[in-house]
């Protein structure tokens, strides 16, 4: 990559800063057992214990006070984020159904990479005859790439199943 975008400077080049992983409550902010069980998943996939995120306003029309648990949150850095993207790349990916690749419009113009999952199953950690609620999750992928060319290149580089920019 050094070569590739003329980067003169080592500490120049992009990485991988942070993985957050999310889970949101929706519909069922109000059952407790819910996010109990996304805490659990969370801590199973991570290795590390999540976090519980709370509305900073309230919002009458989505019935949310402020203060309210609306969410499950975790953010892996060094070894623990290195582990789980491999996991990630080798085993949760290919285990989707009707995967096909991660379109490259899943990389903003800063070089994160942002990826759904509409079940928790694809993960080798959970095992689906122990599973009381189906939720989905979000993965995010922060980078220190100053473009989304340089994003994109460095998960190519990581393993990451990336499509070709159909136009």
């Amino acid at each position: 990559m050094k070569e590739k975008f003329g980067y003169t400077n080592i500490h120049a080049v992009p990485r991988i800063v942070k993985v957050v992983i999310n889970v949101g409550a929706g519909r069922h902010a109000k059952e407790k057992d819910y996010l109990d069980e996304a805490a659990k998943t969370l801590e199973m996939i991570s290795g590390q214990k999540p976090v519980f995120t709370k509305a900073k306003k309230a919002i009458s029309s989505f019935k949310i006070r402020q203060g309210m648990v609306i969410g499950v949150a975790v953010t892996l850095r060094g070894k623990r984020m290195y582990d789980f993207l491999e996991k990630l790349v080798n085993i949760s990916l290919p285990r989707i159904r009707d995967f096909r690749g991660i379109e490259e419009k899943a990389i903003d113009m800063n070089g994160n990479l942002t990826i759904g999952f509409k079940e928790q199953i694809v993960f080798p950690d959970i095992k689906p005859d122990e599973v009381k609620h189906y939720h989905g999750l979000e993965v995010c992928i922060a980078t220190a790439a100053d473009s989304r060319e340089a994003g994109v290149e460095l998960f190519r580089l990581f393993g990451f199943p990336l499509k070709a920019r159909g136009k």
